[in-house]
């Protein structure tokens, strides 16, 4: 099983303070790990959970623009893989992905389109529109290019169009799209998903299904988001539909108060799955997709 969407940070230290207050304040504090989550703490629960490996996210509870953990992480361990954050309007930012990029197991970059830009990872607001502004960022475009570094994009349903925007102008570049792109279960996914058709028409772009419980409205098995799964299999193939857990995001009472095995376990109770489409959805399409 590979696991596209995990997060691990290490212990506050002079070099690396922990500077995102809401994040301490309203997630940490609230998880059903350690306030430190590690990476080796994170294998840990992979193993646990049969996962053999997963991709760490960074996770922005010190500055956001601050790699080390993440890329530390991948480097030392093989059943690891790494996404980072890098500021595309900063000076020097190609530069400073080609060295992000440099470090093995980095595999790309994540960019928080639906957080303000000052205050990045801090809070969502779905009616941002800086990611317009960024697709102008030739040079750093051009060494994502380069380095053929994964763009991971955390966005709402109502931001597809400026990321349609972006895909249309660095077709060269993979792209993969978090957690459902918080749409609502509740909302017909023709209706919520309807700025994925255009998107749908590049091999080089994904969804995840991760952070279920945060997309459902209900209980386990999260029988409202079926539908919403059936319609990207259905619109992207099951090649290029992706299994994340978030965890330990999704350990949070607020986010559905999940176990590992749990984000991975809702997905024997879809009735239209077959054991092939959960292979591809857990391993398969994730491996093809990052080259790995």
């Amino acid at each position: 099983m590979f696991d596209t969407h995990t997060h691990a940070w290490g212990a506050p230290s002079p070099d690396h303070p922990w500077t995102n207050g809401p994040l301490v304040e309203e997630s940490v504090n609230h998880f059903s790990t350690d306030i430190v989550y590690t990476a080796d703490e994170l294998l840990t629960d992979m193993d646990r959970a049969g996962v053999d490996e997963a991709v760490i996210v960074g996770y922005p509870i010190t500055d956001w623009t601050d790699n080390w953990y993440t890329m530390n992480a991948a480097e030392e361990n093989d059943r690891l893989s790494g996404i980072a954050m890098i500021d595309q309007f900063a000076d020097g930012a190609a530069d400073t992905l080609q060295e992000v990029m440099a470090h093995d197991g980095t595999l790309g970059f994540r960019l928080g389109a639906l957080c303000p830009y000052d205050e990045m990872w801090e809070r969502f607001d779905y009616d941002e529109t800086w990611l317009r502004d960024a697709i102008d960022e030739t040079e750093f475009w051009e060494a994502a290019i380069e380095t053929d570094a994964v763009v991971q994009i955390l966005s709402h349903t109502s931001q597809l169009d400026q990321a349609l925007q972006l895909v249309e102008a660095y077709p060269e570049l993979r792209y993969t799209f978090d957690h459902f792109a918080h749409a609502d279960a509740s909302v017909d996914p023709a209706e919520s998903f309807a700025e994925f058709e255009p998107l749908s028409e590049y091999e080089n772009v994904t969804v995840k299904i991760s952070e279920i419980a945060h997309t459902s409205n209900e209980e386990h098995p999260y029988e409202d988001a079926f539908d919403h799964v059936r319609w990207l299999l259905d619109t992207f193939g099951r090649e290029r539909v992706l299994w994340g857990s978030d965890f330990p995001n999704v350990s949070h009472p607020e986010f559905g108060g999940m176990e590992y095995a749990e984000t991975y376990e809702w997905l024997d109770e879809v009735p239209f799955l077959s054991d092939a489409d959960r292979r591809w959805l857990c391993n398969d399409a994730a491996r093809t997709f990052f080259d790995l």
